[in-house]
């Protein structure tokens, strides 16, 4: 059940962030339908376009379900990608898929200025989504408004383009329609949630787990 749009958007404005104290779900989490998932749900973008590392022929996709808010994914970002990156990604190996599944407004605008500001870059938006994480607790925890603010502008957006961005109910709408087909259809309910070749992998995980589902798939 996906909160009122009028309650979202008001609450994604700078002045609702600024006051936001909770934690306010983007929508609540429904019981799993009883279908499985295949590797093709998995595979194919909805709403919005993938935002991607690797080469897209590659034999092995790893996809990554996130919320900007959570300290798991934080950890993950902070600890954990970048050694799947130097062994996988920058070798080629695999492709990583990032997607947003924002379990509070806090990350859901998150989430939105990462769009902003990356565009159709790829790499931009996961070294956006990275300074995110990085400094979760600044932004998160303080003055959420002026944190996103500055980080808008560091990144070259005017604070009147981060206002918009954040108002911007289309690119809500679609964050909020690929996580309802997340949770429907892929069962994903938590963050961190990966997908390797379509095989589920839920909660934060170490390199060497990585390794061990990545690296056979590779040789087959």
């Amino acid at each position: 059940m996906i909160i009122a749009r009028r309650a979202v958007t008001q609450a994604l404005s700078l002045t609702g962030l600024a006051a936001l104290a909770g934690v306010s779900p983007l929508f609540l989490i429904e019981q799993a339908f009883a279908q499985t998932a295949s590797a093709a749900d998995v595979a194919k973008p909805v709403s919005l376009p993938d935002m991607a590392l690797g080469p897209k022929d590659a034999a092995v996709t790893v996809t990554e379900y996130a919320s900007m808010t959570c300290p798991h994914c934080a950890t993950f970002t902070k600890e954990v990608f970048p050694k799947i990156k130097e062994a996988f990604i920058d070798t080629g190996k695999i492709r990583f898929v990032f997607r947003e599944f924002p379990l509070d407004i806090k990350a859901a605008a998150g989430s939105m200025l990462a769009r902003c500001i990356a565009k159709d870059d790829s790499a931009k938006y996961f070294a956006v989504n990275d300074l995110l994480f990085k400094t979760q607790d600044d932004w998160v925890l303080k003055d959420t408004a002026a944190s996103l603010t500055r980080i808008g502008k560091q990144a070259g957006l005017s604070q009147e383009a981060v206002e918009a961005c954040l108002k911007d109910q289309a690119l809500l709408d679609k964050i909020a329609a690929d996580q309802k087909f997340a949770n429907e259809v892929l069962k994903v309910n938590s963050t961190p949630t990966f997908f390797i070749n379509g095989e589920m992998l839920k909660g934060e995980q170490s390199f060497e787990e990585f390794s061990k589902k990545i690296t056979p798939l590779l040789k087959s």
